[in-house]
């Protein structure tokens, strides 16, 4: 990789004041997409428990499947910002890489609504019952619409972001939960004059949703005057296959990543299933509010990601570990804060989702606590491992870390959930330190691979 000699390596303050303004937007805009999906949930339960059940066997297949894929066309971060900190050509660079983010997200859209179209066989084969299945298939076969165009709008939401523009992210997103919340509420139950489709209804909002999001990227990216210079639009048809293989291969290891975090999580719902109705209520509600906090470092992650990356680019070894640290710092102090929440008012907590002083939620209650006393413990592992990971794909690695998350999380960390779980009293309790347990594992291993980047040839750069 060629890079030019930086200018001058920014301070520290310069760096937090960067690092913040990139990831608080971000941050803002996770969360918002978290509401998005809320929406969803809110009217659906309304229509009753099976409905609400075959949503929800649907929204985990298909949510999988978009994370995965929006985590492979997340190699254009990296990419967008090394060729912004390296400056020559860097027009005509980010215009391919994102041309080429494009093309693997319409490829890949179509793999993902393949998945979403087989829901129904999938979910049979899982063993779910065939009524609840035959209706969460239904359901996918029209959210399967909204696939390709939230890939391509997670392209255009990295190309904003790694432009310096994460607000416009964030403005997107939230018109989009508007967007949702009135499609649901005319489409599920009628409103507005329009027929009541019930489940498909909310379905059909997402996808709108997802259209609108896209076509409001699509404005912005055309009408901005930083951003229209690019002309990513422009001679799309045109394959740089050269930079299609490094989409590729920086991609392949973070969708595979998502894959094995995600696999770690839905697999302890299963287990904790095992133990009950309650347990496994209980775990949702602490796994909610820790995936509420987890929001921060992620927007903190991708943050990393841009600012280490731009510095890559540039060959500024000293900067882009500046940028790596300040990330590391942000997204751990915040989790230091939510930790102490978690444990010294996890009732407080609670009230988001449940009346912790009704009897009849005595025993979901006391569950709930355990599990938020785990879900604090682990809050600083889970940061560590979120924005070292992040500030990771800035130097543009990505194959050690995915193998270091499938180590972590399915050796020591599954493995003990089901040690614990099924082969000591502990049960869900165990569970949860086994679910601990994989986090500070993978933090740990990144954050001593960042540490030593240096030496493993991660910023070897030809002019530093």
């Amino acid at each position: 990789m060629q890079h030019t000699a930086p200018f001058s390596t920014p301070g520290w303050g310069h760096e937090i004041r960067a690092t913040l303004g990139l990831a608080v937007p971000l941050a803002a805009t996770n969360l918002l997409q978290m509401l998005i999906h809320a929406v969803d949930v809110i009217f659906i339960a309304r229509l009753g428990d099976t409905p609400l059940a075959a949503s929800s066997l649907a929204i985990a297949i298909f949510g999988l499947t978009v994370w995965a894929m929006t985590g492979l066309v997340g190699a254009c971060a990296p990419l967008i910002a090394a060729e912004r900190g390296r400056r020559l050509h860097s027009v005509r660079d980010i215009r391919r890489t994102v041309r080429m983010g494009m093309w693997v997200a319409v490829a890949f859209g179509l793999v993902g609504m393949g998945v979403a179209f087989a829901g129904k066989a999938l979910l049979l084969m899982s063993g779910q019952e065939p009524a609840i299945a035959a209706l969460a298939g239904d359901f996918l076969f029209v959210l399967a619409f909204a696939m390709i165009p939230m890939i391509l709008a997670g392209v255009f939401r990295i190309f904003v972001a790694a432009l310096g523009k994460p607000g416009y992210a964030t403005a997107i997103t939230l018109l989009a939960l508007g967007t949702n919340g009135l499609g649901n509420w005319t489409l599920v139950f009628g409103n507005l004059g329009l027929p009541a489709l019930g489940l498909t209804g909310s379905a059909l909002s997402s996808v709108i949703t997802a259209a609108a999001m896209l076509a409001a990227y699509v404005v912005v990216i055309t009408r901005d005057r930083t951003l229209r210079r690019y002309r990513i639009f422009g001679r799309w048809w045109r394959p740089e296959w050269t930079r299609l293989k490094e989409i590729m291969v920086i991609g392949t290891p973070i969708a595979l990543t998502v894959l094995a975090e995600a696999g770690l999580f839905s697999g302890a719902a299963l287990l904790m299933g095992r133990f009950g109705e309650t347990e496994l209520a209980a775990h949702t509600l602490a796994l909610n509010l820790a995936a509420l906090a987890f929001q921060i470092p992620f927007g903190t992650a991708q943050a990393a990601t841009i600012r280490v990356g731009y510095h890559h680019g540039a060959g500024d070894r000293v900067a882009a570990g500046r940028a790596g640290w300040v990330a590391l710092a942000i997204g751990t102090g915040f989790m230091s804060t939510t930790a102490l929440a978690m444990l010294l008012v996890p009732t407080t907590l609670l009230r988001v989702y449940i009346d912790p002083d009704l009897p009849a939620n005595a025993a979901l209650v006391t569950f709930a606590l355990q599990y938020l006393m785990w879900a604090a413990i682990f809050q600083l592992a889970d940061g560590v491992q979120a924005v070292g990971a992040g500030a990771l794909r800035g130097l543009q690695d990505t194959r050690v870390p995915m193998w270091i998350a499938i180590f972590s999380y399915w050796v020591p960390g599954f493995g003990l959930a089901i040690g614990l779980g099924f082969f000591t009293p502990l049960q869900g309790t165990g569970v949860w330190m086994g679910l601990a347990t994989g986090l500070f594992f993978a933090g740990a291993l990144l954050l001593w691979r960042w540490s030593r980047r240096d030496a493993l040839g991660l910023t070897r750069y030809e002019n530093a």
